[in-house]
């Protein structure tokens, strides 16, 4: 082993000690009873009053996952697998939620919806976005386009950034270097890291925030090979916001990012080692706006986003796209029990192929919130689609719930029926090879029901059963050479029960269970079983320590190596993580140890691809 690593190791938890103070602090903070959600309606509602069970990470449990990237700390949820986020840094292969593929999850950053356009499936890279900079994060499941739009047919991932300080300026630090090795590789070498630093305050009426971060890895192949040369893998992110409040009722504010991505990787086809390499820039920019007025407001986010991507490998290809959003709606509060929003969504993909092509979205939809004294909650909406070459398009949802307060605890019974699309993407409208103009909008419809009971002293149970069926899905045609609509369904269903539990005033635990089923095709790299849990325990004020098990169960992969590629069974697979902490400065320093797979357990998440063995990560965050 590494005695530099060792070295750095000791001296990080041993700086823990020097300072004897007591503090109270925030590591011990589990979800509340009480908590409010925002995604499911756009209104702030009451947990108790929501018709979902929203998923919902905040900034207090963000900081138990520092050392870890946006992929791993969304793979612990339930209902949802993240393909990738288990192997080298750089390796994303989908977002599956509840039996569905990587277009029918949506990822949505401050109000904006985000993907590349120039993509082959235009999904959003999750490897763009730095963990370091997320204040939050919201998931709803299951059909979701009334609101949101084309591709929120399984999840919706609501993600916001970290806003200003309110102090007039404001440092936030966090740097850990660890190991990046493979589990019969222990070499034990520093050659992962982390960094980032975020500068922000308010002026009177202005505010500013402006961040850096940037992620490196190397020492472990993308491919499982003899020669498993590195595949070395680099993130740089910019971010700058500026803020003004031109009153009490109107707020602006603008913002910019810049990402760059630079990642080896190997053949998939054999698989075999290359010195391939891709290499991507993302910029964005926008604008937010809010004017509130008594019971109602007025909110518009507009985005544009650039993406500039190359491949370099022998057979060379480049990637650009642009794409527009602008999202304006009014909510109105008739009284504490009804509300409303009404909004204008447009949206704008397009893309270099041997011409620049584009499409244009123009949605109007509406959607109403009634929370009654006596329990019944509903949440119901509708959205007319209008696209520039399939059409109208015309997507609803019922979503109703029933609350029983119990002396100071709730029995929840909830139930919902929603429809989504996902437009075609460009490639498959307009591409180099088998477009086809003339696709329809893939359809998902998703049944749920299920309860939810929260109890004195923090615990929170809940089971959930959903049924999803997709029609009109696109796929290739070997026999056409072309992108057509399927004539067959797709059928999901499963189970998702969730159970959150502060047993002690120092001892917390969050477990969740996935049961998922899909039929009409082969499936691949979706688990019909997965388990996530957690125990955290607070030794002091100042101490806490965390233990995370999960298990991926069977599942299925396609084999490349063989032509025509086969479909080969996945064996289930259990990995246990520890995370330790220590506040040594009230509110100002805390150092952590985070270590990963500490069974150092062999595993397989995609066929042919390298897994990680067991890792460590130290690090601090610091704050003045």
């Amino acid at each position: 082993m590494n005695k530099n690593f060792y070295g750095v190791c000791a001296a990080l938890l041993a700086s823990t000690s020097m300072i004897a103070q007591n503090v109270e602090g925030d590591s011990t903070k589990v979800r509340q009873l009480d908590e409010v959600v925002v995604s499911d309606s756009k209104f702030e509602l009451k947990r108790e009053n929501s018709g979902k069970t929203v998923i919902k990470i905040t900034a207090e449990e963000l900081e138990r996952y520092q050392g870890k990237n946006i992929t791993e700390i969304i793979n612990n949820q339930s209902g949802i697998e993240i393909s990738g986020s288990r192997s080298p840094e750089g390796s994303v292969f989908g977002v599956y939620a509840r039996g569905g593929r990587g277009r029918q999850v949506l990822v949505i950053v401050d109000g904006v919806r985000v993907l590349d356009p120039s993509s082959f499936s235009e999904v959003y890279d999750l490897r763009l976005l730095s963990a370091a900079s997320v204040e939050s994060i919201e998931i709803i499941k299951g059909a979701a386009s009334t609101l949101y739009g084309t591709n929120a047919a399984t999840a919706v991932i609501n993600i916001t950034t970290k806003k200003a300080s309110v102090k007039p300026i404001s440092l936030s630090v966090q740097s850990s270097v660890g190991t990046n090795q493979t589990q019969d590789d222990q070499n034990y070498n520093v050659s992962r890291s982390s960094n980032s630093a975020q500068i922000s305050g308010t002026l009177n009426k202005f505010n500013y925030s402006g961040s850096f971060s940037n992620r490196y890895a190397e020492g472990i192949s993308a491919n499982i090979t003899p020669a498993n040369e590195e595949d070395p893998f680099s993130n740089i992110s910019t971010n700058l916001r500026l803020g003004y409040d031109f009153s009490d009722k109107l707020k602006v504010s603008v913002y910019g990012n810049q990402t760059k991505v630079n990642t080896n990787f190997d053949n998939s086809y054999g698989p075999t080692d290359a010195p391939n390499q891709f290499i991507s820039k993302q910029e964005r920019a926008g604008v937010a706006a809010t004017y509130d007025y008594g019971r109602g407001s007025l909110r518009a986010n507009a985005g544009y986003s650039s993406y500039d991507s190359e491949n370099i490998t022998d057979f060379p290809s480049t990637f650009k796209g642009n794409n527009y959003v602008v999202d304006v709606y009014h909510k109105y509060n008739f009284n504490d029990q009804f509300h409303s929003v009404v909004g204008l969504n447009y949206l704008a993909d397009e893309t270099d192929f041997l011409a620049k092509e584009k499409f244009e979205i123009t949605d109007p939809y509406a959607n109403v919130v009634y929370v009654s004294d006596f329990g019944l909650n509903l949440n119901a909406g509708a959205r007319l689609n209008n696209h520039t070459e399939y059409g109208t398009n015309f997507v609803y949802n019922i979503n109703p719930s029933f609350t029983l307060k119990m002396d100071g605890s709730y029995l929840k019974f909830l139930t919902s029926y929603a429809t989504s699309y996902i437009t075609p993407s460009l490639t498959q409208l307009f591409g180099n090879y088998g477009a086809n103009p003339d696709l329809e909008p893939e359809d998902d419809r998703t049944i749920e029901g299920g309860l939810e009971f929260a109890g004195k002293g923090n615990f929170r149970a809940s089971a959930l059963y959903f049924n999803r069926k997709e029609e009109n899905f696109v796929f290739y045609d070997n026999a056409t050479s072309s992108y057509k609509n399927a004539l067959n369904t797709i059928d999901a269903q499963g189970v998702e029960v969730e159970l959150s539990w502060k047993a002690a005033d120092k001892l917390n635990f969050d477990a969740n269970y996935t049961f998922t089923e899909r039929k009409g095709d082969d499936a691949v790299r979706i688990p019909k079983h997965k388990i996530n849990a957690n125990l955290g325990y607070a030794f002091s004020d100042r101490a806490f320590a965390s233990l995370n098990y999960s298990l991926t169960g069977s599942r299925t992969d396609s084999d490349f190596s063989t032509f025509p590629s086969t479909i080969v069974p996945l064996d289930s697979f259990s990995l246990v993580d520890l995370y330790l902490s220590h506040e040594c400065i009230e509110n100002r320093l805390k150092v952590f140890l985070n270590v990963n797979n500490i069974l150092n357990q062999e595993y397989t998440e995609a066929l042919g691809f390298t897994t990680k063995g067991r890792n460590v990560m130290i690090g601090f965050s610091l704050n003045l």
